[in-house]
């Protein structure tokens, strides 16, 4: 999966991860439009008992405007997802690289690249400022 998606394990427990992950996102321009709860849905639609598992549909105002002026299709693909999960008592953070979702839109153009390129940069940054855990 590591094609798709930029990853940092972080040393917070879950519910921290998620409030310092928003606010990494937030310091690049993205607010977070969706919050699913996927261990809660799982638990109360199918009484499945998973891990704590959390996925933040990100989105920045200017690129997403940029990225649907260029291909309306695209939509389809936003907002940008940032997950965090919890496996085997670590902390797991990923953010999709938008550069790799355009692989499935058809006649994608270069001004396209460029704010997926963009976006992607931003989400890495993100990533990248949370507080690594120990190796």
């Amino acid at each position: 999966m590591s094609d798709i998606a930029h990853t940092v394990e972080v040393d917070l427990d879950h519910a921290a991860a998620v409030e310092a992950v928003t606010a990494a996102l937030a310091d690049q321009g993205f607010g977070v439009l969706s919050t699913i709860d996927v261990q809660a849905t799982l638990q109360a639609k199918l009484g499945e008992r998973i891990d704590a598992y959390t996925i933040l549909g990100a989105c920045n105002p200017a690129l997403a405007h940029a990225a649907l002026s260029a291909n309306p299709e695209v939509g389809l693909l936003l907002p940008c997802n940032v997950t965090v999960r919890r496996a085997e008592g670590r902390t797991i953070v990923q953010a999709v690289d938008p550069g790799a979702l355009l692989g499935v839109a058809a006649g994608t153009g270069a001004e396209l690249g460029e704010t997926a390129s963009d976006a992607g940069t931003r989400l890495r940054a993100a990533l990248d400022s949370l507080p690594v855990a120990a190796e």
